[in-house]
Formats: structure tokens, sequence, C-alpha cells
């Protein structure tokens, strides 16, 4: 039952993932994205369907959550992954990551211009933002909506077509599109288009009436067809055409108040988009105020944690576990809020920790029979950082603070020795160099 199970829920994520790899072929990022996220849902391992998903991301200069996607493909499938590729191509490029970073870290100064009233500068901000990365599709939204505020809507109108250039089914980017067509006239154009195209046809031989006998009239006939005509003419004028031209002049001004009517009531309409579009802005605004130091350039940065990551996996696919090691002894890894992310980094941490920690250790050995003693001390440190709880690595760092001359950090490393691990084999050379 449990197979059948699966086998089902198998085949729905391949189906879905088929889909969206339709809808990409055709530039329906948004719509790829969603069937993408189903398949994910049938079948998170499906890792096909998250290269994708990650390619989207990245199309959408959305950096940081295509490298989440990747990561998480590759530690599913280390070997024949194409996640591999594409992580090893960013890694390749010099300072993309930075420069994405940069570009972060530019919009959301941007967002919190737009939200304090300072458009100008926001928009000067954007101008960059979708200089350095044009298929940044948020920053061309924002700068859409900032436009259309300022009722520009021909600058916002080039800036959602290149959203739609980029994803043709944005919702977002129809919706504002649909609002500067009518801003500048091009939705009427196009349904006056439209009507012209289908209200013309060809005359045919029957839409004129000849009459089938013709009698000529006398001269006092045609004076009685004339008094006749005179008082019909009168009498219409008074009763018909009078009426009809006053209730077409009223209808006319009917129509009238109703355009304007409506006019007024689209012009509201927008005002609440937008009010709607800002508000929520406002709160984006708060919430990216406080993570935008996390997202500056640096050492500390999510996309610098990010990178550590894919180096340490790097390191495990090639065997070079002590350059593994010294990778995660080094980096930080609280930016980083994917559960899926950090159950890797549990994953490293638990194997560092049972094994691998050894490796630094003996690399540092290795580095100070050969005269490196500073080279040998990071190694030792490193392997501390793993496992603070190594009575071997804490003697040797004793040893080398010893021989450098600094006594109390020595005596520090060696009292630990002795006080914390008393069964080990390095107490008894922990007290001789402690001197007791």
């Amino acid at each position: 039952m449990n197979t059948d199970y699966a086998r089902k829920n198998q085949q729905i994520a391949n189906s879905f993932y088929n889909l969206g790899l339709e809808k990409a072929r055709i530039r329906d990022l948004s719509g790829a994205a969603q069937c993408l996220k189903k398949s994910l849902h049938f079948n998170k391992y499906q890792t096909n369907a998250r290269n994708l998903l990650g390619l989207i991301y990245y199309e959408n200069g959305e950096v940081a959550d295509a490298l989440v996607q990747w990561v998480i493909s590759l530690n599913l499938q280390p070997e024949d992954n194409l996640a591999d590729h594409y992580l090893d191509e960013i890694q390749r490029k010099p300072g993309q990551l930075e420069i994405e970073s940069q570009n972060v870290k530019t919009f959301n100064q941007a967002l919190w211009h737009a939200q304090n009233g300072s458009d100008d500068l926001a928009i000067l901000q954007l101008a960059r933002v979708v200089e350095s990365n044009p298929h940044f599709v948020k920053a061309h939204l924002l700068l859409a909506l900032l436009y259309m505020a300022r009722e520009d809507f021909n600058k916002a109108g080039r800036c959602l077509y290149k959203i739609l250039q980029i994803d043709k089914s944005n919702q977002k980017a129809l919706h504002y599109m649909s609002i500067v067509k009518q801003n500048t006239g091009r939705a009427d154009a196009e349904k006056r288009k439209m009507v012209k195209a289908f209200s013309h046809r060809k005359m045919e031989d029957d839409d004129v009436i000849i009459p089938n006998t013709y009698k000529e009239s006398t001269g006092l006939s045609t004076i009685l067809h004339i008094i006749i005509g005179l008082i019909l003419g009168i009498a219409a004028f008074y009763f018909l055409i009078l009426p009809a031209r006053t209730k077409a002049l009223n209808n006319e001004r009917n129509q009238e108040v109703i355009a304007y009517s409506q006019k007024l009531n689209n012009a509201n309409q927008q005002y609440d988009i937008l009010k709607t579009d800002y508000d929520r802005l406002d709160a984006q605004a708060k919430e990216v105020q406080a993570r935008l130091d996390e997202l500056t350039t640096g050492n500390t940065s999510i996309m610098a944690q990010y990178q550590g990551l894919i180096w340490i996996l790097q390191n495990y696919r090639t065997g070079d576990l002590v350059a593994a090691a010294k990778a995660f002894a080094d980096a930080s890894f609280d930016l980083i809020e994917d559960e899926n992310i950090k159950a890797i980094v549990e994953s490293i941490r638990q194997d560092m920790t049972a094994n691998i920690y050894q490796n630094l250790v003996d690399r540092g050995l290795t580095l100070w029979n050969a005269g490196n003693k500073t080279e040998a001390m990071d190694y030792f440190q490193a392997s501390l950082t793993i496992k603070p709880d190594n009575p071997e690595a804490l003697f040797y760092v004793g040893r080398l603070y010893q021989d450098a001359g600094d006594m109390d950090n020595a005596n520090t490393m060696f009292d630990k020795v002795v006080n914390e691990f008393p069964d080990s084999p390095y107490v008894e050379r922990a007290r001789n160099a402690r001197g007791y």
C-alpha cells in the first residue's frame, strides 16, 4: 500500500515538473514556479524540479533563493547533479555574489526610502539596481509602482514591459500594466481597434431598394404634396424630432456624467490599489530594515554563509576532509533560516564532531614538525572550534603558547587538560609541561 502511494506521488510530482518545464520554455516563469513547488510538495527529492526552480529564481534576480534550492539539491544528490554546474558557474564569475549582495542591499535601501517618502532617492537607487541586474523583477516592480504614484505612466509601462519580457504571466505586472494602459489611452485605443476590425462589411446588392414603378406627378399634386409635406414636417418636428433631440441631449449629458463617474471611480480604485501596495511595502520595509545589515557584503552576509556551505560540500565530494573541516570551523551559519539548509549544516556538524576534527589535529602536527608553528596553531584552534573537549588539541595549543613564551595561556590549556580530562593520556604530559 505504501509503495503504491509513493508511486502515485512520484507520478504526480513528475507531471507537475513536466508542466513547469513547458511553462518555463514559453517564459511563463510564475506559472512554472507554481508547478515546480507543487512537484516538490509531492516529492521533495525531485532534484530536477528543484534545480529548475533555482534557475527561475536566478532568472528573476533572486540569487539567494536560487542558491538555497541548488545547495539542497546537491545534498540530496551529490553525483551527476546539474546543481553542481550551476554553483560552479556562479563561483567562477569573480565577485558575482558580492555584486548581487550589493544589489539586494541597494534595493532594500530604496524600499526604505520609498516607505519614508523619499521617492526620488528610491528611484535613483532602483535605476542603479536594474542597470546592474536587468532581471531583478522585484526592483522593476517597485520602480514601476513609484512611477505610477507620480503619474508617469509611460516610464512605468517601460518597467512593466521589461518584467513581462522576463515573466509574461507575472500577475502584479499584468495588473499594473492594465492601470497604465487605462491612463495612457492604450486600453481605449485597443478597444477601438478591435471594434473597427469587426464593424465593416462589404455592401451587398440587396442593401439598395430599387422601386419597381415610377409615376410622373402633375403641378397641382406637386403643390399639395409640398403643403402636406410641410404640415407633416412641422408635426414630425414637434412630436418626433424635438422630443428625440431632447432625449438625445439628455442621454448625451447622462453619458458624460457616467463617463466622468467612471473615471472618478477608476481613479479611486487606483488610489486604493496604490495605498494597499504602499501599506504592504511599509510593512516589508520595517521587516527589511531589521535585517538590512545582515545582507551587506562581507564575511557575515547571508550569501557569504551560503558560499561557505557550498565550499564545504565541494570539499566533501573531492575527499579533501581537512579543507572541509577547516572551512567549517571558520564558517558561521547563524543567518540561515531555511530548515532544509539548517538540517544539512547540522548533519555536517555531527560528522565533524564525531570524526573529522582529528584530521585538523593531524595536519597541525605535520605543520609543526615542518617548522610552521603559526599555521599549526591555526589548525589546532580550528579543531577545538569543532570539538572543544579534545584534550590532545588543548595540550598542543598549550605547548605552542609555551614555545612562544605566553605562559599564562599555556598554563590555562595545561590546567584544563589535567582538571577536565583526568583519564586522558595527555594528563601526564600536561603536568610535566606545567611543572607539577
